[in-house]
């Protein structure tokens, strides 16, 4: 099984690394094929993102992904068209990469675990976040010096594309209710399409409880009532923060795993940035990056391997080994993920043959 591998930048390399040898632990088959991104795209191919990537993940059918520096791009990335259109700019280099593949939809599964998350240690829920639109599509302009514009882009194509995936998720993995959040007292046009698209949708689910919150109130009740919320709707800008605050309230952004999923591809990256702050001195927390194979490795069907990693995971979170630094720790990569592969493994040796 062949499987694309965007390293990243900073510490992309150590949880890359990290990440495949646990995919390995599960028995796998796994050939990774590895692709510059990037300057060193730039610097080999005349653009970030190489020819014949989009072609090879939409192949395989997915793409792990480490953490990358948007700075080293300066907010532009411009890739060729095909002969009969014109160039295709992207605010960053994330954004390239999902609108070239085709990713629509961004799951982010959130909880918390007893030994780090203290009082969220309850939370539980998963982020779905429409990837296309919204003022993170990057329209923005300079009419005049002192004065910048920027739009707001919401559709209801993707408004109600984004809402069925959240309501067949919801459906699919056993979840109870799906909540929009939204601003739409204010935004009436562009928040108020959002919303009725979310309605709308939910009419064709009756067995999923369907409400939705304003995004200031929703951010106070994560806040005090985590339990709340189940399977959390957001646009692109607001499923953004939204995503960050709860990840920092069950301990670390790098507990989050993240999947953006398109008909054809799924692009699987950590919740967290490359902190090149602690880049190669074997600090790194690789658990996000870990859990977004896992996610990976259930898009592609391997659901008992994706499991066992899983299990893997809680079992160390709620256990007494050491725990990395974002975790008030001592603990390594390294060590973080010699102690899944042992599990892992163990699990393997274990299953009924």
């Amino acid at each position: 099984m062949q499987i694309s591998l965007l390293e990243g930048h900073g510490i992309g390399p150590e949880v890359s690394t990290a990440a495949r040898a646990v995919v390995a632990a599960t028995g796998l088959q796994v050939e990774w094929v590895e692709w510059p991104m990037g300057a060193e795209a730039v610097e080999r191919f005349g653009q970030a993102v190489p020819p014949g990537f989009v072609a090879a993940v939409q192949r395989q059918g997915a793409c792990l992904k480490g953490p990358m520096l948007i700075e080293s791009f300066k907010g532009q990335i411009t890739l060729a068209g095909p002969d009969d259109a014109g160039p295709r700019t992207y605010p960053s280099i994330n954004a390239a990469l999902r609108r070239e593949l085709g990713c629509f939809g961004q799951l982010r599964p959130i909880r918390g675990y007893r030994r780090v998350s203290g009082q969220y240690a309850g939370m539980d829920l998963v982020i779905v976040r429409e990837i296309t639109e919204d003022v993170y599509a990057g329209i923005e302009s300079e009419p005049a010096p002192g004065r910048a514009e920027g739009i707001k882009l919401v559709t209801r194509a993707a408004s109600e594309r984004i809402a069925r995936f959240a309501f067949e998720y919801a459906r699919r993995a056993g979840r109870k209710r799906v909540t929009v959040l939204h601003k739409a007292t204010v935004l009436n046009l562009t928040d108020g399409l959002f919303l009725q698209c979310a309605r709308d949708v939910a009419a064709e689910f009756p067995d999923i409880q369907f409400d939705d919150i304003l995004i200031d109130t929703a951010f106070y009740l994560l806040v005090r009532a985590p339990q709340r919320f189940d399977v959390v709707l957001c646009s692109n800008q607001y499923g953004d923060i939204f995503a960050d605050l709860a990840a920092g309230l069950v301990g670390s952004l790098g507990l989050v795993a993240g999947a953006n999923i398109g008909p054809r591809a799924g692009l699987f990256e950590a919740g967290h940035g490359a902190a090149p702050d602690i880049a190669g001195r074997n600090l790194a927390n690789p658990l996000a990056l870990i859990l977004s194979a896992a996610l990976m490795l259930e898009h592609l069907g391997h659901t008992a391997e994706a499991g066992a990693i899983r299990t893997a995971v809680e079992a160390y979170l709620e256990g007494d080994e050491p725990l990395t630094p974002d975790l008030g720790g001592t603990a390594t990569t390294t060590l973080v993920t010699e102690t899944l592969v042992r599990r892992v493994e163990a699990a393997r040796l274990m299953a009924p043959r």
